[in-house]
C-alpha cells in the first residue's frame, strides 16, 4: 500500500488559489478592482488579517497590484502564472501571534536570569534603535529591533524557547508574504516604538518579571493592532 503525505494548506493560501481560479475563470478581469478587504472577508468568512495575507500571496506572485490608497488591482495572468506562496509557512499575522504569546514570557525569565553584562548590551541596543530611527533609517532600526529581541530570549536561559524565537524571526524574514507585508507597513509609517522597548528593558532592569511580561506583552500586542490597522484596500 502506497501512501502519500496529506497538506493541509494555510487559509490564506486557500482564499488566494480561489481568487486566482477566478480570474483564470475570466470571473474577475485584468484592471478590475477586487472588492475590500471588508467585503472579502464577509464573504470568505474569514478575518480581516487572513483576507490581508492572502492579497499579499498574490501581490508577490505578480497576479495583483496593490495601490495605496486606491486598492488591490488585478494584473493581466500569463498561461504559466501561478501562486508562488507554495512554501506554506506561517502567515505574518500567526507569527506574530506566535511571539506576542512566547516573547511574554521569555522577558519574564529574563528579568530573573539575565547577566548584568547582558542588560548592558541591552542598553546599547536601544540606544542604537533610538538613533537609526531618529535618523530615518527604519530598516536598520528594525535589524537592531531583532537584535534587542533576541538579546531578551537569550537572556531567558532556556534553549528552547531561545531556538523557538530565533525559528520565528526567521520566518519573519524569509517568508515573502512576511517581508512583503513589512515592507507597507513600513511605507504606511510604521517603526519600533521607542517608548515600548525603554519599557521593557527598565521591567528586566528591575528584575521584575510579571512587569517584564506585561511589557513585552504590550509592545507586541500594539505590533499585532498595527496588522489590523494597515489595509491594502
Amino acid at each position: 500500500m502506497k501512501l502519500e503525505a496529506v497538506s493541509v494548506q494555510r487559509l490564506y493560501i486557500q482564499i488566494a488559489e480561489q481568487l486566482v481560479q477566478l480570474i483564470r475563470a475570466g470571473d474577475i478581469q485584468p484592471g478590475q478592482r477586487l472588492p475590500s478587504e471588508r467585503d472579502l472577508a464577509t464573504r470568505f468568512d474569514v478575518s480581516r488579517p487572513t483576507i490581508r495575507e492572502a492579497m499579499i500571496a498574490l501581490e508577490v506572485s505578480n497576479i495583483v497590484e496593490v495601490r495605496s490608497g486606491s486598492g488591490v488591482y488585478v494584473l493581466p495572468l500569463a498561461k504559466e502564472s501561478s501562486l508562488k506562496a507554495s512554501e506554506d509557512l506561517p502567515g505574518p499575522y500567526e507569527i506574530l501571534e506566535a511571539r506576542a504569546l512566547i516573547e511574554a514570557d521569555a522577558a519574564a525569565l529574563a528579568a530573573e536570569r539575565m547577566s548584568n553584562d547582558e542588560l548592558q548590551v541591552l542598553g546599547q541596543l536601544l540606544r542604537k534603535l533610538i538613533s537609526e530611527i531618529d535618523k530615518g533609517d527604519i530598516e536598520a532600526a528594525e535589524k537592531i529591533d531583532q537584535q534587542f529581541h533576541l538579546t531578551i530570549a537569550k537572556g531567558s536561559r532556556n534553549s528552547a524557547l531561545l531556538a523557538t524565537i530565533n525559528w520565528l524571526w526567521d520566518l519573519r524574514n524569509e517568508s515573502q508574504i512576511a517581508t512583503v507585508f513589512h515592507r507597507h507597513a513600513r511605507e504606511e509609517g510604521s517603526t519600533p516604538s521607542q517608548e515600548e522597548h525603554q519599557n521593557i528593558l527598565d521591567a528586566i532592569t528591575r528584575r521584575d518579571p510579571a512587569a517584564a511580561r506585561d511589557a513585552m506583552t504590550t509592545h507586541l500586542e500594539r505590533v499585532v493592532l498595527n496588522f489590523h490597522d494597515y489595509t491594502p484596500s
